[in-house]
């Protein structure tokens, strides 16, 4: 350790997280973000660090050539001018992930971490790993892009890890690695953070780039370009597939190389991305020896969804509607619509750099459409010609339309395909706004 501080550039769960633990482990810290709040200052005050605020190139300059290494919240993009900074000074940039990890090594007690990323289904996964290994008596932890970053855990009573890895945090780390890791799928996503499609696949693969021969490399048996990445790692490779793999669901029925799982009809909820994660996250916890197919079935058979991932809300006038305000990207929501067969779907806001257009490939599955928000324009223009398309200026206007679009057996789908910075604070606030306002339709 040096006595230059450690410079921790945004100031949200993560960045406080990391500044916690680096001032109780006696290391100088500098704080900084694009927008100080009185919160961010109170924070400061409390630890009894200094928090900066750099007006121009030279000030910003000056405090990266006074620090040792930049750890970065997720939320800071690969283009933004703290991080241009500290790469022409030759500072260090270290992820709170990365971070996390040489704690743990360094303290010599190497729990077993299970990491989990891809574009979509990153959550869902983790928080079925951490079921699993709960079945199988063990006391783990689901952290990463989770509530809890794995860093704010390490003094936690946890023996085992499910880890939630977003390119955001696999992009600069340099040693971090996983017992067993899955990559679940990869599509266009975060373009508003990486500079290009390229470096958002690169910061995924750096999952593998540093497993040892001992590991597991989870990867899907259909995407080429992921099991190249997971052949050309040191880890051995196992994979999953809805009907192929060594992890699959033929006939309904969970199969792994060991033996039976379980039927899919005994899981709670069973849409084809779920049975897909399910697979995921077997293949984690029986190929690392965590838990075998009877503890992978009894988790799976009373493991709930988190919110707002395709979750119900209630049928009124034999209309269903469901939350899936979690679907920000094309990817995701295009997950949704393929798992009803007849939907209104409320799409928009604020895009990320991605293709919107992408969320009509699959249209045959929707018969009108509520486009919402920034990227109302856009979801108009996707759907044009194909099914009716209502645009609507807020959520209410949004219900109000739906409502008077769907028919019996109808289903009324919120999975905007976008984020929700337009109208929203996050995901959960607007998907807690739509269950609020569906709940309460007469």
């Amino acid at each position: 350790m040096t006595n230059a501080a450690t410079l921790v550039w945004g100031l949200g769960i993560a960045g406080r997280a990391v500044a916690q633990v680096l001032h109780d482990r006696g290391e100088r810290v500098v704080l900084g973000d694009d927008a100080l709040t009185d919160e961010h200052r109170g924070f400061a005050h409390r630890l009894g660090v200094e928090v900066v605020e750099p007006k121009t190139d030279g000030e910003l300059s000056l405090l990266i050539s006074s620090t040792s290494r930049l750890t970065p919240a997720p939320g800071v993009p690969e283009g933004h001018r703290v991080i241009a900074a500290s790469r022409l000074a030759g500072i260090p940039i270290v992820s709170e992930l990365e971070l996390a990890y040489e704690f743990e090594v360094d303290s010599g007690r190497h729990r077993p971490m299970l990491g989990i990323t891809g574009t979509d289904g990153k959550t869902t996964t983790t928080l079925m790993t951490k079921a699993i290994l709960a079945s199988a008596g063990r006391r783990p932890e689901a952290v990463g892009n989770t509530e809890t970053p794995l860093i704010a855990a390490l003094d936690s009573r946890a023996d085992s890890f499910a880890v939630e890895c977003s390119s955001f945090r696999l992009a600069f780390t340099e040693r971090f690695r996983c017992k067993a890791a899955a990559w679940l799928n990869v599509a266009p996503d975060h373009l508003d953070w990486h500079p290009s499609y390229d470096a958002y696949f690169a910061a995924k693969a750096k999952l593998w780039a540093h497993v040892s021969a001992g590991d597991v490399a989870v990867a899907p048996v259909g995407d080429e370009a992921i099991l190249g990445v997971a052949r050309r790692s040191n880890a051995r490779v196992v994979t999953f597939g809805a009907d192929r793999g060594d992890y699959h669901a033929i006939g309904g029925v969970l199969t792994s190389p060991h033996g039976v799982i379980m039927e899919s009809r005994s899981m709670r909820r069973s849409l084809p991305h779920d049975v897909s994660n399910a697979l995921a996250a077997a293949a984690l916890c029986i190929e690392s020896g965590l838990a075998s197919p009877g503890h992978v079935a009894d988790a799976l058979a009373s493991y709930e969804h988190a919110a707002h991932r395709i979750e119900f809300v209630r049928e009124l006038d034999g209309v269903r509607w469901y939350n899936d305000s979690k679907a920000t990207s094309p990817h995701a929501a295009a997950v949704a619509i393929q798992s009803f067969e007849s939907i209104v779907l409320i799409a928009g806001g604020k895009n990320k750099g991605l293709d919107l257009a992408a969320m009509a490939l699959h249209r045959a599955h929707v018969r009108a459409v509520v486009a919402t928000g920034a990227s109302a324009e856009v979801i108009e223009s996707a759907f044009s010609g194909h099914c009716e398309v209502r645009k609507a200026t807020s959520m209410e206007e949004a219900i109000r339309h739906a409502r008077e679009l769907a028919r019996s057996g109808d289903v009324v789908l919120l999975s905007p395909g976008c984020t929700s910075y337009d109208w929203y604070s996050n995901y959960e606030e607007r998907g807690d706004d739509f269950r609020r306002r569906v709940s309460a339709l007469k």
